[in-house]
């Protein structure tokens, strides 16, 4: 019988404290996910504040405390990587590199978005920066992230052309892990040693449903041993760990070794959307995994060791506050999509 998680879920430590590895990254690089990681907490921090002013409608997912994956995974890529997200995707486009206003003007459901104010919240989407998109419905968006997996083995193989292969990275929930997609596309990606990132953020509930009472293996990891492909179970509270998890798996993905799936456990601070009261989690189990804050405890081991002076860890601080503070400013400028338009962009223009 397969080993069973407790009820109450409280964060354990998978491997070892990558914290410790941070030697090897000189002070820009670690500069460079401190400031990454900030960038997603603040805007969705904002979002939380704009939502509850009217500013946004629907539902809208936050991302708090989840950060680490994103950063440790995202920030590897090449500019030609493609990255598939869910509905929560905020962070994921941000680590991409869209810019803050023009997805914070999208929520605002403005002309000047990325998805031109049509998709909102759960559908961020940049063709430019290879963002595939978030989608509302799970297990939605891994079909999508398989056929650019395949288009870049077939560029390469078939059509012979002479470039390296693209990665994609498909980013879902633990709940995603239950459906038919997931099993089917870990068959195919396998088949076709497609070069892909299968990335399970296991944020341990699936909208109010706890990891353990959905699923009779809860290692979501483990499953990968059923198709034949590497599974991976990392720390997702640990920038470092993630980011070191993440770069073999994609060197490994980009000299046509083929997928990993990497299961990273993580916890997100807030309900399921901003609509939700978040009543079913305990206050033991959400304290617990707030001690494990990513950002506070990467800050923190910074300074201890004295690897980047706190006058540049509180300018970055301010420079992201100021980012998304124009990105609101930008957002709350821009003009309202135009009534006569739209039914534009549902189809291909000659």
């Amino acid at each position: 019988m397969c080993k069973k998680r407790s009820k109450t879920i409280l964060p354990v430590t998978v491997l070892s404290n990558n914290l410790n590895s941070t030697n090897h990254l000189d002070k820009d690089n670690l500069l460079f996910l401190y400031k990454d990681m900030l960038l997603g907490r603040n805007f969705e921090d904002m979002c939380a504040q704009m939502y509850y002013r009217g500013k946004m409608f629907g539902f809208v997912h936050l991302y708090n405390g989840q950060e680490a994956v994103s950063t440790g995974v995202i920030k590897l890529l090449n500019p030609e990587d493609y990255v598939c997200s869910t509905y929560r995707d905020h962070v994921h486009a941000l680590s991409k590199g869209i810019d803050p206003k023009y997805v914070m003007a999208e929520l605002f459901g403005k002309e000047t978005g990325c998805s031109k104010g049509r998709g909102g919240s759960m559908h961020i989407f940049s063709s430019k920066h290879n963002f595939l998109g978030g989608f509302a419905f799970i297990g939605e968006g891994i079909p999508i992230a398989l056929g650019a997996s395949f288009q870049s083995i077939y560029r390469k193989e078939v059509l012979s052309k002479n470039i390296s292969l693209s990665v994609t990275v498909c980013f879902f929930g633990d709940g995603t892990t239950n459906n038919g997609q997931f099993f089917e596309c870990l068959n195919m990606a396998v088949l076709w040693k497609l070069p892909i990132l299968f990335v399970v953020e296991n944020n341990q509930w699936a909208i109010g449903m706890a990891h353990h009472r959905s699923t009779s293996s809860p290692e979501i990891y483990k499953k990968a041993q059923a198709f034949g492909l590497p599974g991976v179970e990392v720390d997702g509270m640990d920038v470092l760990a993630v980011r070191n998890v993440a770069k073999k798996a994609i060197a490994r993905a980009r000299s046509g070794g083929g997928p990993t799936l990497i299961e990273a456990l993580t916890y997100r601070f807030r309900g399921h959307s901003l609509a939700d009261p978040d009543e079913l989690r305990s206050r033991q189990e959400k304290n617990a995994w707030l001690a494990r804050d990513p950002i506070k405890n990467f800050k923190n081991h910074i300074l201890q060791n004295q690897l980047i002076d706190k006058k540049d860890l509180n300018k970055t601080e301010i420079e992201v506050k100021q980012n998304i503070q124009h990105a609101v400013d930008f957002a709350l400028s821009s003009p309202e999509p135009n009534i006569n338009e739209l039914k534009k962009y549902l189809f291909v223009e000659d």
